[in-house]
């Protein structure tokens, strides 16, 4: 029979080349199903469900990126540099007061004294003062040299003012990282502020060193960091939903002078 019109006759099938495969390399491909080769691992971060004070921290963050911060707080970030902050946790180290064992050894050596009827050298040790109530008396009888203030403070009302009556009382203070760091130099967990009133002989060489960089970098810029607000910073999304705008204003603009 002749073929249709209008019917196309299907053509010739091609031949399929077929693949040289070496057989020392068997293709065994995955397969995930159940009792099958393990899935490849996923990045579960978003799905973790944080403790609660995690959570509260990093809302808290976000929140200061956010949200506009009066110069008053926003001062608290501006912590002392790497190097310098070494040098000073060094110094400190030097003056650390006694610990419990210390003490303890002390009033044993005392008390024997005493039972033999020997006289008692005391003498009083420089040590770093800590406590902010302690600290405060210092600075206001002008007796503090030096003011450390840990910038992680909570409540920051703690410490807000501290500043601003060092500067008032024209006591070098510097601001560092670590409540937890500062504690550690006087044996507690946490110290909201440390001052040291006086240093030995061989040590104030550095010391004065020390001071005239704290003070080029903290009282010296007081005034310019009293007018500098933080914050402000938006996110993502928002940031790039105003850069397209701004790029929409400007070709329209162009537009308008052609």
């Amino acid at each position: 029979m002749a073929p249709k019109r209008g019917v196309k006759t299907p053509a010739a099938s091609k031949k399929k080349v077929e693949k040289v495969v070496n057989p020392l390399f068997e293709k065994r491909p995955k397969q995930f199903g159940i009792g099958g080769a393990l899935p490849p691992k996923k990045d579960l971060h978003r799905f973790v469900k944080w403790p609660k004070i995690i959570r509260i921290q990093r809302q808290r963050r976000i929140l200061k990126q956010r949200l506009k911060v009066p110069p008053a707080l926003h001062q608290f970030t501006k912590t002392l540099d790497k190097n310098l902050a070494s040098n000073l946790f060094k110094m400190l180290l030097k003056y650390r007061p006694e610990d419990k064992a210390a003490k303890k050894e002390r009033l044993l050596k005392k008390a024997q004294a005493e039972a033999e009827a020997k006289p008692i050298e005391v003498k009083k040790p420089v040590v770093v003062k800590y406590g902010i109530n302690h600290v405060t008396y210092l600075i206001e009888q002008s007796k503090a040299q030096l003011v450390v203030i840990a910038h992680d403070v909570d409540p920051i009302e703690l410490v807000v003012w501290l500043p601003a009556l060092c500067r008032k009382m024209n006591i070098p203070y510097c601001i560092v990282k670590g409540k937890s760091r500062l504690g550690a130099i006087v044996h507690k967990k946490t110290a909201t502020a440390l001052c040291l009133t006086s240093v030995k002989n061989e040590d104030k060489m550095e010391f004065s060193r020390i001071v005239e960089a704290i003070k080029a970098n903290f009282n010296d810029k007081f005034d310019e960091y009293r007018k500098q607000w933080g914050g402000g910073v938006m996110g993502s999304k928002s940031q790039a939903k105003t850069k397209a705008k701004e790029k929409l204003l400007a070709k329209e603009a162009a537009q308008r002078l052609t």
